[in-house]
């Protein structure tokens, strides 16, 4: 599954509909938005992964933080401590807090919903990315080691291959163009 299929139904679509209720946003509009923001989180991610040190960089993240509890519990994703939390997320996944803005603009113009209101929402999702990735890296998959590298990259690579070429690489370098113009 890939990460936008985790997070949309992390808890049987309890982390969207508290999202959604945040924001005064019905679980359509609240998909849709997640849905327009994931690509940059994973974007910025996969950026941060290709560095020299990036991956396991990534990997003792997901290993060391509380990460998962965004996932298991929704109603903490609107806790003034998870948006603390999401904001050094994206600090360290978008580099900018000028890049944020330019993620909910882009968002805005496809979804329809305000940029003020995707710029509040995007820490919220980046803890429930987090937390989707490290609940992956810590489960076990039937009976197997809990996830490698590979199968958490694997996760984003859906939302990073815009062209559906197979290749990652130059749809990260498009993502990432557009948002630092």
């Amino acid at each position: 599954m890939d990460l936008l299929q985790t997070v949309l139904s992390a808890q049987n679509g309890g982390a969207v509909e508290q999202i959604g209720r945040s924001f005064g946003l019905d679980q359509e509009q609240t998909a849709s938005a997640i849905g327009q923001l994931l690509p940059a989180l994973a974007a910025g991610l996969s950026q941060n992964a290709a560095q020299p040190g990036g991956v396991d960089g990534l990997m003792a993240a997901l290993a060391g933080g509380s990460h998962q509890r965004y996932f298991d519990d929704p109603a903490s994703l609107t806790e003034a401590a998870t948006i603390d939390d999401g904001n050094g997320i994206l600090g360290h996944i978008l580099g900018s807090k000028d890049v944020s803005r330019q993620v909910a603009a882009q968002a805005s113009s496809r979804t329809g919903i305000g940029a003020d209101v995707l710029k509040q929402m995007l820490p919220m999702v980046a803890t429930l990315a987090m937390g989707a990735l490290a609940k992956r890296s810590a489960a076990p998959q039937a009976g197997a080691a809990p996830a490698g590298q590979s199968d958490l990259l694997g996760m984003l690579t859906p939302l990073l291959d815009a062209n559906k070429d197979g290749s990652v690489t130059d749809d990260v370098m498009g993502m990432l163009g557009k948002f630092l113009r």
